[in-house]
């Protein structure tokens, strides 16, 4: 286990622990009062944190680690700068947003942000390119990268709005759903399946179905985007190729679930017990992501969905917690990245049965709210599951620092 991994993924956890933190304070003041804390703020704070110093973060570190066990850790020289230049934008964030939301500073460092996740994928692009190229992990890899800098769109989108202050509501959500989608339907999902085909291929050459399915989900995740924005009237052409998008991403997962339970017992051997319940349980979270997806098509459903708060809120925490913060930890104790401790452990299960009591809880508020429904003591429920999501982070944090 390198010291660079146990440096970054430390600094990964404590990220995590600030999010959680950030996401405490914000259940705290919607359950209770806390006036001198501005809502809005705290909320951009957390989120463009969680996305920077946390998923992003870890990833980069992740598939950095990925090239030095190809190509030696002399490439840790070549990329540590784009570390500490992410980790800057995304404390900066962290600060800005929560003094003065959306202003000169936190659009300054959004835009740093950009700029460092661009450098980083010419870097990682250039680097795949100099090892072995028929790898299938590879076009995970690469799809990824470039989903990222086509998010970015987005974000540049709203910025001009702001600028120009010529905000029109419709295009303001578009720009946001279109960062969102490529950012956990792109950068972090393909990422996060490149990683594991990545270790299958360590032990064998995988066949046809995995390139398949890479396909499947590449060519499906452009047009998916008219998934978020349906609120908005467009062409009935558009709602076939958006039910071809979803049949291609059902094809695409039943190949990866077929081609896992084929490599069950390679996979058994390379990952760790307690890893592969959470990859299991992040797969089983990445379904039911899926299925809500598609339900999503139907006019009338999609109307409720983008209606009401709660449900939208329920959907971007099964996407950034139940899929990708369960998998990354997942991945990280599976391969024993960290030092697998009895507190990292607990901590780990703890947190999950925080996003899981999150989940059910959003989830009954969401069905309340269709027929204008008010669940007692709703408010003060999720802020226990923000306690208990914030201490499994802690107890996984604490876990990993004392063997540091």
């Amino acid at each position: 286990m390198s010291a660079y991994l146990k440096k970054w993924l430390s600094i990964s956890f404590l990220n995590l622990l600030l999010v959680a933190l950030l996401g405490f304070i914000l259940r705290y003041k919607i359950a209770f009062y806390l006036p001198f804390i501005d809502q809005k703020n705290v909320l951009h704070s957390h989120s463009h944190f969680a996305f920077s110093g946390w998923i992003t973060q870890t990833l980069m570190v992740l598939l950095i680690h990925y090239l030095c066990l190809k190509g030696g850790e002399q490439i840790l020289k070549r990329y540590s700068w784009l570390l500490y230049a992410n980790l800057i934008t995304a404390y900066g964030m962290l600060i800005s947003f929560f003094i003065e939301g959306y202003a000169l500073f936190s659009i300054s460092f959004s835009t740093l942000s950009i700029v460092v996740s661009w450098v980083f994928a010419v870097y990682f692009w250039k680097d795949l390119n100099k090892l072995q190229n028929n790898l299938i992990s590879h076009l995970w890899f690469k799809a990824a990268l470039l989903f990222s800098v086509l998010s970015s769109i987005g974000t540049f989108g709203l910025a001009y709005m702001m600028i120009s202050k010529s905000i029109n509501q419709d295009w303001y959500l578009a720009c946001i759903y279109f960062f969102l989608h490529f950012q956990y339907n792109g950068w972090f999902l393909f990422a996060g399946i490149g990683l594991v085909v990545s270790q299958i291929e360590k032990s064998t050459t995988l066949n046809k179905n995995c390139k398949s399915a890479f396909w499947f989900f590449c060519l499906a995740c452009g047009p998916a985007y008219f998934l978020s924005i349906l609120w908005i009237p467009l062409p009935e052409f558009i709602y076939g190729i958006l039910i071809a998008a979803i049949i291609a991403q059902l094809a695409g997962w039943g190949l990866i679930l077929n081609e896992l339970v084929k490599y069950r017992t390679l996979i058994s051997k390379q990952f760790s017990k307690y890893g592969k319940v959470l990859l299991i349980l992040s797969a089983i979270a990445f379904s039911i992501k899926l299925v809500l997806q598609s339900g999503s098509i139907h006019p009338a459903l999609s109307q409720l969905s983008y209606g009401f708060r709660p449900i939208i809120i329920g959907y971007l925490h099964l996407v950034l917690l139940a899929v990708t913060s369960i998998f990354i930890i997942g991945y990280i104790i599976s391969l024993l990245l960290v030092p697998l401790t009895k507190k990292l452990i607990t901590g780990a299960f703890i947190f999950v049965a925080g996003v899981i009591i999150n989940e059910l809880l959003l989830m009954f508020q969401g069905i309340a709210a269709l027929t204008y429904t008010v669940l007692p003591y709703i408010n003060t429920l999720l802020f226990v599951a923000a306690a208990i999501l914030l201490t499994g982070i802690f107890t996984m944090f604490i876990g990993i620092r004392k063997q540091i």
